[in-house]
């Protein structure tokens, strides 16, 4: 059988970033003696190269199981017949990029304080289609220092780009942690992070984040978690200290406010019988990318006509497809092919089956 027409398992592919964590990522997939790392996150069905201080050629780049046994960079196979993999509608508007990158991401710190593009500014500035708006469901988590999981997120009132600059260039970092909302997060919760919106990712968060297929990120702490000084392209990404302040949006909402605006319900789908459709993300909410989660306690046929990456929440079960059966279990992650039709999703388990699918910009 073609590639293109295979529900495709996704190997491990663990990328390093300049922060640890990982163990909550290593539980959740029932590996051997878990433990921290320098890789705190997986990339899922990931055609982005990762941007670090030591370039490691493929980094980031995802490799499936084929049919045959036999593994492929999915890069590969999507350049080679694009239309087969991302549908002929998708390759019209964004060419041979799936134009989304999914990750599953545990911090054992705090990450530093940063920012992203919009797709504005990536034109201008990195000459790409791409920012990085995101989004993140929280799948669990753990106390640090005896503190539970949080996200900090949006100025707060007064904040300025002059007071913010100050901030920066004293490198006031409980000035910059305080000019910002702090969210304390529990399982479910789903936040957007929008190109420009000031946040990070709290000690203890293990999550799934959905985004714009860059690792365009800018950073306002000049040390790392270690005591390590970060270069100053990792900061300010090549395009200056001015230009990286500009990129923030001096919003300055009341915490009320922000919740509001980038705290997002689940939407419950039409009636599906005994399994619940909640839509995490949807196209109200952005127009980058889509996220929905499906609680599966017997049988449920997913039938459209989008490519999408599947994550195994918890359970366990089987994907049934033109008469392949691909049994699947809590940890797995899978990428489906534009266009196969039918799958039938069995659960196999006494609990529901608990899956997320993300999916590209219609």
């Amino acid at each position: 059988m073609q590639s293109s027409q295979s529900i495709l398992k996704l190997l491990s592919n663990r990328v390093v970033r300049s922060y640890t964590g990982g163990k909550l990522i290593e539980e959740w997939q029932d590996l051997d003696n878990p433990k921290d790392n320098n890789k705190p996150e997986e990339w899922l069905a990931s055609i982005v190269e990762a941007r670090n201080k030591n370039h490691i050629p493929n980094e980031g780049l995802s490799k499936v199981l084929l049919p045959d046994g036999t593994t492929a960079k999915l890069i590969d196979l999507i350049n080679a017949d694009p239309e087969e993999f991302l549908g002929e509608d998708h390759v019209a508007k964004y060419g041979k990029h799936t134009a989304v990158l999914t990750k599953v991401l545990d911090a054992a710190v705090r990450l530093s304080i940063q920012v992203h593009p919009t797709k504005a500014y990536a034109r201008k500035h990195f000459k790409s289609d791409y920012g990085k708006t995101e989004a993140c469901y929280i799948m669990g988590g753990r106390e640090v220092n005896g503190e539970s999981p949080y996200i900090l997120a949006g100025f707060k009132p007064g904040i300025t780009r002059e007071l913010w600059k100050q901030y920066f260039d004293e490198q006031d970092i409980d000035a910059m942690i305080n000019a910002l909302h702090k969210f304390y997060v529990k399982p479910g919760d789903v936040f957007l992070i929008e190109g420009g919106l000031p946040h990070a990712i709290g000690s203890g968060c293990f999550l799934i984040e959905i985004q714009e297929p860059t690792d365009f990120t800018m950073r306002v702490e000049r040390k790392t978690f270690d005591g390590g000084t970060l270069p100053d392209t990792l900061c300010h990404q090549g395009v200056g200290f001015d230009n990286m302040l500009d990129c923030f949006t001096y919003e300055g909402l009341s915490e009320e406010e922000t919740i509001k605006k980038y705290g997002k319900q689940p939407k419950a789908n039409v009636d599906e019988g005994d399994n619940e459709i909640n839509t995490l993300i949807g196209e109200t909410d952005t127009g980058c990318f889509k996220m929905i989660k499906f609680n599966i306690p017997d049988t449920y046929v997913l039938d459209d006509e989008s490519f999408k990456t599947l994550i195994i929440l918890a359970g366990e079960g089987w994907f049934v497809h033109d008469g392949d059966m691909i049994e699947i279990k809590q940890g797995d992650t899978c990428f489906l092919p534009a266009d196969l039709g039918e799958v039938h999703i069995e659960n196999s388990g006494a609990d529901p089956l608990e899956i997320i699918a993300c999916y590209p910009p219609k």
